[in-house]
């Protein structure tokens, strides 16, 4: 039986510490820490993107795409941004999205300022190391070729190495390019090793590195859907950004509102009091109290009410 599919095998989706961290960022000043975090986490991904619209031109019947893949191994944790299966090899790749001027010496990454940074290459040996664990652990051999792509076309490296398995933002078009026109039929057994490594794919823990925070302290109020933006009126039907212009539905605004409630604060209770406090430009408790009894099971205990 063939299988058909139009999308990567393993679709890419924004982690929830991602998530939380973005939410936090509108609604408090995070410390400079977490700042960073956060920054580095929203460039990662959006650099992971960038390479996601490269694995699409790549012919659905001769490789499987996988993203975002975090495996363990003898109770050593790892991730791979991308690996693609192929007849024959299969690619494990490691994304990066640098941006600006860096230099290569002495088996080191260094800023032009002199400040070494965690090689890229080291990170990509270590992964193909506890990949190649994996696969023993299920007696699975192919070989697999590696590589570290830069995609952001702003990123220079100088003095760099030419026995290296890196990719430059100015070869990546000619890389797929090749890659696509390599002879390559998949099988059953390609699909079970992607089926299998799904299954083994562990979600990574959300609250690792986040600031501490409460629901008294963050910024209320509905954002817009498109630029974050607190600068958003609604009507009867429709929330209307005044910085972008984005338009939402009112119903699915107030969903949304629910999700980012829900992913800040799992415990807490959704009343259409605190969806009400929450967006703040809703002006009527009871449109707010029809939708959440649309979408989630109503709980009583006394007067009180909830959703879930």
């Amino acid at each position: 039986m063939i299988r058909m599919w139009n999308m990567a095998y393993k679709e890419r989706i924004e982690s929830e510490e991602l998530k939380l961290f973005r939410s936090l960022n509108n609604r408090m000043v995070l410390p400079s820490k977490e700042k960073k975090i956060y920054l580095y986490l929203e460039k990662g991904y959006q650099g992971e993107v960038m390479f996601d619209q490269l694995t699409e031109s790549l012919d659905a019947r001769k490789f499987l795409v996988l993203n975002d893949l975090r495996l363990e191994i003898n109770s050593t944790n790892f991730q791979i941004d991308t690996f693609l299966i192929g007849q024959g090899t299969h690619f494990p790749c490691e994304v990066k999205n640098y941006e600006g001027d860096y230099y290569y010496k002495s088996d080191q990454f260094y800023v032009i300022n002199d400040t070494v940074i965690q090689n890229p290459l080291d990170q990509l040996k270590r992964s193909d190391t506890l990949l190649q664990q994996v696969f023993q652990k299920i007696n699975y051999s192919i070989s697999i070729k590696s590589n570290v792509f830069f995609v952001n076309p702003a990123f220079t490296l100088y003095q760099a190495p030419l026995d290296k398995p890196i990719i430059y933002p100015t070869q990546l078009a000619k890389y797929f390019e090749e890659l696509n026109a390599k002879p390559s039929i998949l099988n059953e057994d390609h699909f079970k090793l992607a089926d299998y490594l799904i299954k083994e794919h562990k979600p990574a823990s959300p609250y690792t590195r986040l600031p501490p925070y409460s629901y008294e302290q963050l910024n209320k109020g509905k954002t817009c859907i498109s630029c974050h933006s607190f600068s958003v009126k609604a009507g009867e039907t429709k929330i209307v950004c005044s910085v972008c212009a984005s338009v939402e539905h009112v119903e699915k605004g107030i969903l949304r509102s629910v999700r980012e409630l829900q992913l800040l604060f799992p415990n807490i209770k959704i009343t259409t009091n605190l969806v009400y406090e929450w967006c703040k430009v809703i002006e009527s408790k009871k449109q707010i109290r029809r939708i959440l009894q649309k979408h989630y099971k109503v709980y009583c205990r006394g007067k009180y009410t909830y959703y879930k």
